[in-house]
């Protein structure tokens, strides 16, 4: 069942999805912040594709983002009552993700009987750290040197967002 926004629908990846998420995953800029390195063949999307594919099958809660008939990001719950989002870098800064989000949060409230849904971020990307603050999440901790990608350490802020009353 897609979730659909003025700009976007939200839906469960499809085989059909590959060559659009590879040019996410492949991205140095797009993974700068994420948790493992760009993904050098489209293979290795495949892998992550599979997962996906597989994991809406129980119950759909991470989403591919579609705009305009292409895949241009993903979003949304995966794993316990985490969330997390990554957006092909061309259509940045253009309130995509909080479209997306301010969608998915509701429906994963309803859906769920999670207390409250949290997400993390390294410091640094004051994008995404401005965007969960945006959508009502607040800081509970910071953790050092919590990734490790190519060498580079990474530190973690942990965000949560309580479920409405």
């Amino acid at each position: 069942m897609p979730l659909v926004t003025e700009r976007l629908i939200l839906r469960a990846a499809k085989q059909c999805d590959l060559m659009d998420l590879y040019a996410i995953f492949s991205d140095p800029r797009a993974m700068r912040y994420w948790s493992t390195p760009p993904h050098d063949s489209p293979a290795r999307t495949q892998e992550n594709l599979d997962r996906l594919i597989a994991s809406a099958g129980r119950m759909l809660t991470y989403f591919v983002i579609e705009m305009d008939g292409r895949v241009i990001g993903t979003a949304g719950m995966h794993k316990a009552d985490e969330v997390g989002f990554l957006l092909h870098p061309d259509y940045w800064r253009q309130g995509i993700v909080t479209e997306a989000m301010t969608a998915i949060i509701p429906y994963l409230f309803t859906v769920t009987n999670h207390a409250q849904l949290t997400a993390d971020a390294d410091p640094r990307n004051a994008a995404s750290v401005g965007l969960l603050q945006s959508l009502g999440f607040r800081e509970t901790h910071r953790a050092e040197r919590t990734f490790c990608i190519n060498g580079e350490w990474s530190d973690s802020v942990y965000f949560a967002l309580q479920r409405p009353s």
